[in-house]
């Protein structure tokens, strides 16, 4: 079945002209069972999956249909196995279906139209990737400095030759301990000065007149900035990959939440509210007392607040869920009222997205790996709105 995920969002991109048209998600499921039957009348095993922003108890029903048609396969018994996935695009929500027989496989895509419109969203809006810099060595983060690139890697704070330098500039990183399996970083780069975070190790110095950077051990909060909306101060779990979350807001108060790999923050009118990308595969929205208000099923681990402002509300750009060794994609979604709707077809790469971090107010910094050379690679992305 991974061999299928790659392909999700390519076959999304192809409605409505790969898709039969349905009133409502009841009939999209009928839809599809119909097709299956068709295809293979004996049992199948089915799972399902939740990537839209609807409810996840709207699988129930999809279940429903599909289980009035199908038996369970008995215990050692050779089945159809199929996905079911709840998908959407800026026009429709989808259910895609993708079942394989022995060595045969097939997939359906049913849809229908969204009768929602999420007020002040624009159209036409479009997600732009562009390279800036590739190497074997994996890459942590990517930071500008004026004319200079920095580059964080688990081995080296580097500014490239010819990236703002003549020749490379670097300074080795040399933590007490070896590094965490899955090890993250962060650059945070404020005019000249340069700071970088890395568990139990943090450093600080200037990219001016050359790289000159002094690192010591250390636990400080890491500074969490998403687009101009906020900023938070999040515990980094040294031994682990995710905040721990024990956090300070941008007034200074002092609170728990859930643990997070990663936060973006959105305006709610009377104050910046917070989205965490939580461990259970969830992602939290608090409000501006960082209370939970809703939960968004449909996000992988990485999100970032940008400050594009692309109609009304914010704009929050996500990585899908699934296995971090298969190739990802990165979407860029609307936030108004506690509602999001996707602004944009989704931008893939050749690997799984291994950081997501901002870099300007308007833009972010994505990692992937290419599972085919095995080379890291950084890119901007940029959301550029509508007419």
């Amino acid at each position: 079945m991974k061999a299928w995920h790659a392909a999700l969002a390519a076959l999304a991109l192809l409605v409505p002209q790969a898709s039969t048209a349905a009133d409502d998600l009841v009939g999209a499921a009928r839809d599809l069972a119909r097709k299956t039957v068709a295809w293979n009348a004996g049992p199948v095993a089915v799972t399902y999956r939740n990537l839209s922003s609807l409810p996840d108890s709207d699988l129930v029903a999809v279940r429903r249909e599909f289980d009035a048609v199908f038996s369970p396969p008995g215990a050692g018994a050779s089945a159809v196995e199929a996905r079911v996935t709840l998908s959407e695009n800026a026009s429709q929500f989808l259910l895609v279906e993708e079942a394989r027989r022995g060595e045969e496989s097939q997939a359906w895509i049913a849809g229908w139209n969204r009768t929602e419109r999420l007020a002040g969203v624009a159209t036409g809006v479009v997600l732009e990737k562009r390279l800036v810099w590739g190497q074997n060595e994996p890459i942590l983060d990517v930071a500008f400095a004026g004319d200079r690139m920095l580059v964080l890697s688990p081995s080296a704070i580097a500014i490239p030759a010819g990236r703002g330098a003549l020749t490379q500039q670097s300074v080795p990183l040399a933590p007490a301990k070896p590094w965490p399996r899955d090890l993250r970083g962060r650059l945070r780069v404020t005019g000249d000065r340069v700071q970088a975070y890395l568990p139990g190790w943090q450093c600080s110095g200037s990219v001016q007149p050359v790289l000159r950077v002094e690192c010591q051990p250390g636990d400080e909060p890491w500074v969490l900035e998403s687009g101009s909306h906020a900023i938070l101060l999040g515990n980094y779990a040294a031994d682990r990959n995710y905040f721990d979350g024990r956090v300070v807001t941008q007034n200074g108060e002092r609170k728990t939440v859930a643990p997070f790999y990663t936060a973006a923050a959105v305006d709610e009118g009377r104050g910046s509210a917070w989205l965490l990308a939580q461990l259970n595969g969830k992602t939290q929205i608090l409000d501006s007392a960082l209370e939970p208000v809703a939960s968004i099923g449909s996000w992988g681990s990485d999100i970032v607040g940008i400050g594009t402002r692309c109609g009304e509300g914010s704009q929050v750009l996500a990585t899908r869920p699934g296995d971090r060794d298969e190739p990802d994609a990165i979407q860029a979604f609307g936030v108004v009222n506690r509602t999001v709707v996707p602004l944009a077809p989704p931008v893939a790469f050749a690997g799984p997205v291994t950081a997501l971090w901002p870099s300007t107010p308007a833009s972010a910094l994505a990692v992937a790996r290419d599972v085919t050379t095995g080379k890291y690679e950084a890119y901007a992305l940029t959301l550029v709105c509508g007419p």
